[in-house]
């Protein structure tokens, strides 16, 4: 029994990303694009997990639309971050006017 709570509380905590490095991945990489032109404005938003245990956040388009006061979108990229699977975020980055 404590071979497999070991086991649970050990597990990595992933991202979605195109690549995955086992210690470290910082990787940015496009995900929408739309027929809209002349990005201005760059809205962020983020969700984090710490051990797959604990996850919080917001890494919606809308959420990161509203916070550069973005109303027309023209393309989002998102950003996997991850450290030794402990430390893990994914980052939703919206360009629009």
């Amino acid at each position: 029994m404590c071979l497999a709570a070991c086991a649970l509380l050990s597990s990595c905590g992933i991202t979605k990303s195109p690549v995955q490095g086992f210690i470290y991945t910082d990787v940015v990489s496009g995900n929408a694009v739309t027929s809209n032109t002349l990005a201005t404005k760059v809205g962020k938003s983020t969700a984090t997990s710490i051990l797959n245990i604990v996850a919080t956040g917001d890494a919606s388009y809308q959420t990161a639309a509203k916070s550069a006061g973005i109303t027309k979108i023209t393309h989002v990229d998102e950003r996997s971050y991850t450290v030794l699977g402990i430390y893990t975020t994914y980052e939703t980055i919206v360009y629009g006017e």
